[in-house]
């Protein structure tokens, strides 16, 4: 099998020909990808369903709206913490380092991290940028990403921090879109319902 390079930290943005209801307009950060597989959450999938709901110690934490969002179609009985920390990471004197951040938070990729829910939320209180809850996520075998990038379901480009905490979920996949300096920048105009044209 052919060498994976590693899409970690990278936003799946699906194309206009993505028939899985699912991922219809889904922005997904890739939490982790290699040859055994990837896993990601849908960062534009809020419910109604309230942080405090489910994981009140943490819903004070919560961006805006505060409330938990479908990560994917696996798993939806367990919860991720997503989270940015700005600044660099510092070692634990205080002293710029390439640590792993905060305790209780997982650098993912630059300042975007995974927080431990099993944590006390006071731990990570002063240094959280912002916080999403994620009910289940996204996840693909060995390949089968790949295989999806080749059939044209999915556009691949980079993260912002800003992107974990839009304030505007729906708008999202549009705004990814025309942030991009290329032909993709024309996709965001794409119809809701192309038939109706």
């Amino acid at each position: 099998m052919a060498e994976v390079s590693s899409l970690t930290g990278r936003l799946l943005v699906a194309t206009p020909a993505l028939a899985d209801p699912n991922f219809d307009r889904a922005v997904v950060l890739l939490l982790d990808h290699d040859e055994e597989g990837s896993l990601g959450v849908v960062l534009n999938r809020p419910t109604p369903v309230g942080v405090a709901d489910i994981l009140e110690s943490w819903a004070a934490l919560a961006g805006e709206p505060g409330v938990v969002f479908q990560g994917g179609p696996v798993s939806l009985d367990s919860a991720l913490g997503v989270a940015v920390v700005p600044g660099e990471a510092h070692d634990q004197d205080g002293t710029p380092g390439d640590d792993d951040g905060p305790l209780g938070w997982r650098r993912v990729h630059g300042a975007i991290g995974l927080v431990d829910l099993e944590a006390p939320p006071e731990l990570l209180a002063t240094v959280l940028g912002s916080l999403r809850i994620f009910a289940g996520y996204a996840g693909w075998g060995p390949g089968q990403l790949e295989d999806e990038l080749v059939e044209g379901a999915w556009y691949v480009v980079e993260s912002e921090p800003g992107d974990v905490s839009s304030p505007d979920p729906q708008r999202l996949w549009r705004a990814v879109l025309r942030r991009q300096r290329n032909e993709l920048a024309m996709v965001a105009t794409y119809p809701d319902d192309p038939s109706l044209n």
